[in-house]
């Protein structure tokens, strides 16, 4: 079989004195920093909203700080819960060890999606509109995330036979899909382009509209990429070929077509 060789890169850039400054950390400053400076500009454009209220990009710079908290905590306390309880349960002191990799997108998502509630609250900001414009930038932390995992390297593909497959470090002697960057294109690219042509088509309007796209796309993107991913070491295969990331992305998908019912319901409610 034909394998790429896979580009090893020193998941430390550079350490400074003794603080070690990593891809991982970078990948999610990157961002955050990347994403709060699209959303700015998104809601200082007034054609995109038809009148209705948002947040003000002074305001922003508060949402940065409760979306940065409730993505690592949510992403850390969701990695512990849903893949690796047992050995966390025994080593406590390895929770907060969030630079040796253990993060999950469903638990950032839901610690995102309480910051986007509190922020709304305590802004009088309605909260969908408030996480149509995280939907929207969202996409961007997808594919640096799944850069880092690809630079680190951890969540490897399945073996493969493909041109491109790689031999990742400790992953064995087998090609294998490099199914990070898969994810990186399909729920970082491929999503960022299609609520970003939402928002175009006229999407913050309908509040709620943007983040069913997201939610159900992200989904069917996860769902699609398990499929060459390889499982948790920890989990393995659930049950019929089913993988712990495809039986978490089902409820987003689900609650995506609920949003985009209730969107569609308020619009010709008005």
């Amino acid at each position: 079989m034909y394998a790429l060789a896979f580009p090893v890169i020193d998941p430390v850039l550079i350490n400074i004195g003794p603080l070690p400054i990593r891809w991982y950390a970078l990948a999610y400053i990157a961002a955050l920093i990347l994403g709060w400076m699209l959303a700015r500009a998104l809601v200082s454009r007034d054609s995109l909203w038809g009148g209705l209220a948002r947040p003000s990009a002074e305001s922003l710079d508060d949402l940065l700080v409760y979306m940065t908290v409730g993505v690592v905590f949510g992403g850390r306390l969701g990695y512990v819960l849903f893949y690796n309880f047992d050995f966390f349960l025994t080593h406590l002191s390895e929770i907060p060890k969030v630079w040796n990799g253990g993060m999950s997108f469903h638990g950032g998502l839901a610690g995102a999606t309480l910051g986007v509630v509190l922020f709304a609250k305590r802004n009088g900001t309605p909260v969908l509109s408030v996480g149509d414009v995280c939907s929207t930038v969202a996409p961007l932390g997808l594919f640096f995330g799944r850069i880092a995992n690809f630079i680190k390297p951890e969540l490897w593909g399945r073996p493969a036979d493909v041109p491109w497959a790689m031999v990742f470090p400790e992953a064995g002697p087998l090609p294998r899909h490099p199914s990070q960057l898969y994810e990186a294109g399909l729920e970082g690219l491929v999503l960022l382009l299609i609520v970003g042509l939402v928002v175009r088509a006229g999407g913050y309007k309908r509040p709620g509209l943007t983040s069913a796209i997201f939610l159900a796309g992200y989904g069917v993107a996860r769902i699609i990429c398990e499929f060459y991913r390889e499982p948790d070491p920890q989990l393995g295969f659930l049950f019929g070929g089913a993988t712990m990331g495809m039986l978490l992305s089902v409820p987003l998908i689900l609650l995506g077509l609920g949003i985009y019912i209730f969107s569609n319901f308020k619009k010709a409610k008005a």
